[in-house]
C-alpha cells in the first residue's frame, strides 16, 4: 500500500444521504465531475476504507461541514469514522461562525476530546473573507492548540461568488497577523494560482493543497513551484468523493515527479504540517 495522507481529502458523509439537501451549492460541482450519484450514496467507514485501499491511500482526512443555516457535517460524525479506523482517518473540525464564543470552544473540544489534527472553514458558505473579524479568535485558538487552520481559495465550484478566496489581500492579511498559524490553502487559487504561490513563498507557515482538481489540470506554474523552491509547500489533497482517489493517483504518477518530490506531495509535508 503507499501510505499516503492528502491534505483535505473528504467529507464524512451523514447517513441519512442529505448531503444533496444540505449542501445544495454543491450539487453542480458533483454533476460537472460525474460523482452526482455519490451525494445520495452515503459511504460508511467500512466502504470508505475500502474506497481507500482500492487506490493505495493509506490515511484520509475527513472534513465536518457547517453554513449559517446549520450543522451539515458536525465534528461528531468526524470522530465516528475516526475512533472506528483510528491509523486510516484524520479528522479536522469546523465550527458555526455566528456564535463566535461557542465556535471557539467547540474547537477546542473537538481537538482536546475528539482527537481533530485541524480547523477547517470554507469563506464562500458564510460569504464572509478570511480576514474578518469573526474568524481571529479561532485563529488564536488555533495557535494555541498547534494546529493548521484550513481554508478554500480561488473561485468557487458551486455557484457563489468568488471573491472570498482571492489569496490576496485576505490570506495575505491573516498570515501577517498571525505568524504563528500554519495555513493551509485549498484547492490550488485559480485563477489567482500566481497570487496563491506568491502568499506560500512570502509566509513560512503558508501552505497549498491541491484538492478539488484532478492532476492533470494542475496549472503549470504550480508543477513548477512544486518541482522547485516550492517543494516542502504543496500537499495532495483530492475533494472525494466529488473526484475518485484511484483517478487522483493514477494521474499523480503520470506527472513524473521526481521522487523526493512525490513523496513530499503526498505524505511528508502533510506529517510536517498537521503533525501527524
Amino acid at each position: 500500500m503507499n501510505a499516503m495522507m492528502g491534505a483535505i481529502d473528504a467529507w464524512a458523509q451523514p447517513a441519512n444521504g442529505r448531503a444533496r439537501e444540505l449542501l445544495p451549492e454543491v450539487v453542480r460541482l458533483f454533476e460537472k465531475s460525474g460523482s452526482a450519484h455519490l451525494l445520495d450514496q452515503p459511504l460508511t467507514p467500512e466502504q470508505t476504507v475500502a474506497e481507500m485501499d482500492r487506490a493505495g491511500v493509506g490515511k484520509l482526512m475527513l472534513a465536518a461541514w457547517c453554513r449559517p443555516e446549520g450543522w451539515v457535517f458536525d465534528n461528531d460524525l468526524v470522530a465516528e469514522y475516526t475512533r472506528a479506523f483510528p491509523e486510516r482517518f484524520v479528522g479536522v473540525a469546523t465550527v458555526d461562525l455566528n456564535r463566535p464564543m461557542d465556535a471557539v470552544r467547540e474547537l477546542e473540544r473537538a481537538v482536546l476530546e475528539l482527537g481533530c489534527k485541524a480547523l477547517r472553514i470554507v469563506p464562500w458558505l458564510w460569504k464572509l473573507p478570511p480576514n474578518h473579524r469573526l474568524y481571529y479568535p479561532l485563529y488564536a485558538k488555533c495557535v494555541e492548540l498547534d494546529i493548521p487552520f484550513c481554508t478554500q481559495v480561488g473561485h468557487t465550484g458551486p455557484l457563489m461568488p468568488s471573491e472570498t478566496g482571492r489569496p490576496v489581500p485576505y490570506l495575505d492579511e491573516v498570515a501577517l497577523d498571525f505568524p504563528e498559524l500554519r495555513i493551509v490553502a485549498g484547492h490550488i487559487g485559480h485563477p489567482w494560482t500566481d497570487e496563491m504561490i506568491g502568499v506560500a513563498w512570502k509566509h513560512d507557515n503558508v501552505y497549498i493543497d491541491t484538492s478539488a482538481y484532478l492532476p492533470r489540470y494542475y496549472p503549470q506554474q504550480l508543477l513548477q513551484f512544486m518541482r522547485t523552491y516550492g517543494q516542502d509547500k504543496v500537499l495532495f489533497g483530492s475533494n472525494f468523493p466529488q473526484l475518485s482517489l484511484e483517478r487522483c493517483l493514477r494521474q499523480v504518477d503520470e506527472l513524473a515527479l521526481p521522487e523526493a518530490v512525490r513523496e513530499k506531495f503526498l505524505r511528508g509535508n502533510a506529517r510536517h504540517v498537521f503533525k501527524l
